[in-house]
């Protein structure tokens, strides 16, 4: 027995329901696509798990943070699902993938056709067996990647009130379950080996106010080392974790949060893989031009760095699969994918955003007192990065475009003087405004319509006028 639709969306995240409502806007008929996922639930929105779905007052619950609503679109529920046509094939396990029959094989021997698929399996946590440390099937350790890993957390939590938390890992899911642990009353202690937290974005001087505020709000550090081994109960529960220093920590909750990979073991032999991802183009088609693949399992040009790169955020979770179903509905309208990467997160009362990538030289900038503060990072003269802790829309929304726009930086210090005025004026200009590259292929004037042939002309001719002069005198390229 067998099913086929034309559109199939392997994978039920985040990237999952965004495709789903963009196929509806671009046209999609009933009948024609289908999701299928592990999970038993709709998608949703992920960042809810390590955010309001761990607070202890009105915590978030389905169906309140089904997607899309983290982009302040429909919540799409399963009765929006029937509503729209589109088959829901949840609790299912895919167990091969045929790309060349365009084929699927689920667990339960059920065969799923498709003419297009748009790969959306995400990524899974990884795990400590895989770093030689066993113990990861213990009651109170937690990961946090899925529903029923935030459901099987929020329990233990409830079980261990007062009790001590140790939170392995010092990136995103370690500092906002600590955050999170720290609000229910939870003695934390958050491990990890770098030398401070978020060591892949933070410059230390950012990673310094985060540590501090966290210290103020009674979580521990413990910093360039790293778990080895747990102390078991008779219960088979951890009682305590070992690390590497020779320290013992008592333990009555383990969150792990160590990093994850991307799922393209169903893909090897059968798609390109690279930067640990499947690899696509600008419209996020992979190398069979029947399979797209979008999310944390995408490796995807990024315009911005000139470079390929897999990016694990909900932002770009969002954004490459509205893209990518633009592509497969209007391939002659839809352009190549132009992604400003972008990273936020909320804990405590501290909410910051970051733009761009955070390579060459970091200059900061603001008030680390008062809580209102940012960096921007500076490669080869021009802005590339920008960071902002405590801004208001305005400000975040002016230091995304500024980094879009990656202006030229002469002077570090006078940057770091300007400080936020510095991307507010940047965001305010028209873009003609900043300097621009011309090829060498046109005159380099810019005219205004409507213009008249003879204007032309004499532009040219001044243009080619100014250019002898140049030449003549040995200088060198300069621009006008």
């Amino acid at each position: 027995m067998g099913r086929a639709f034309v559109y199939v969306i392997l994978g039920g995240g985040v990237a999952a329901g965004y495709a789903a409502l963009e196929f509806t806007r671009k046209g999609v008929s009933p009948g024609e696509l289908c999701i299928i996922s592990e999970e038993p639930v709709a998608p949703y929105e992920r960042p809810a798990l390590s955010k309001g779905f761990l607070l202890p007052e009105s915590p978030a619950r389905l169906p309140s943070f089904h997607t899309c609503v983290g982009a302040n679109e429909e919540r799409l529920t399963p009765k929006w699902y029937k509503e729209h046509g589109i088959e829901l094939v949840l609790g299912t396990r895919v167990k091969s993938v045929d790309v060349r029959r365009k084929k699927l094989l689920t667990a339960t021997g059920e065969t799923i056709s498709y003419k297009i698929l748009l790969i959306a399996t995400g990524a899974r946590a990884l795990k400590l067996e895989e770093f030689g440390v066993d113990g990861s099937e213990a009651e109170n350790v937690c990961y946090l990647r899925d529903l029923a890993d935030a459901n099987g957390l929020v329990n233990v939590m409830q079980s261990c009130s007062s009790g001590n938390a140790v939170v392995i890992g010092g990136g995103y899911i370690g500092m906002e379950c600590a955050a999170s642990l720290a609000i229910n009353k939870i003695n934390v202690t958050l491990v990890f080996p770098e030398v401070h937290c978020m060591a892949r974005l933070f410059t230390p001087k950012i990673a310094n106010y985060y540590e501090e505020y966290y210290q103020s709000k009674g979580v521990k550090f413990v910093k360039g080392t790293v778990l080895t081994s747990f102390e078991f109960g008779s219960s088979g529960k951890v009682m305590a974790v070992n690390l590497r220093d020779g320290s013992q920590l008592p333990a009555d909750l383990v969150v792990v949060g160590i990093g994850i990979r991307p799922n393209t073991s169903l893909f090897e032999g059968q798609l390109t893989l690279e930067k640990g991802g499947i690899k696509v183009n600008g419209k996020m088609q992979t190398s069979n031009d029947s399979v797209y693949a979008v999310g944390d399992v995408a490796a995807f040009p990024v315009k911005l760095f000139g470079e390929t790169r897999r990016l694990e955020h909900v932002d770009s979770a969002r954004k490459s699969a509205k893209h990518a179903v633009a592509a497969i509905m209007e391939p002659k309208k839809s352009g190549e994918f132009d992604y400003l990467p972008f990273f936020y997160s909320r804990v405590f009362g501290l909410s910051w955003q970051f733009y761009g990538d955070n390579v060459g030289e970091a200059v900061h900038f603001g008030d680390f007192l008062s809580g209102t503060f940012g960096a921007y990072w500076i490669s080869k003269g021009h802005l590339v990065g920008s960071f902002l802790e405590g801004g208001t829309k305005e400000e975040y929304e002016a230091i995304a475009k500024a980094t879009s726009l990656k202006p030229p930086v002469e002077d570090l210090a006078e940057l770091g003087q300007q400080g936020l005025n510095f991307a507010l004026t940047i965001s305010k200009k028209p873009q003609a405004a900043l300097p621009i590259e011309v090829s060498h292929s046109t005159s380099g004037l810019v005219l205004e319509k409507p213009m008249y042939a003879w204007y032309a002309a004499a532009g040219v001719v001044l243009a080619a006028s100014i250019a002898g002069f140049a030449y003549w005198y040995g200088r060198r390229r300069r621009r006008w």
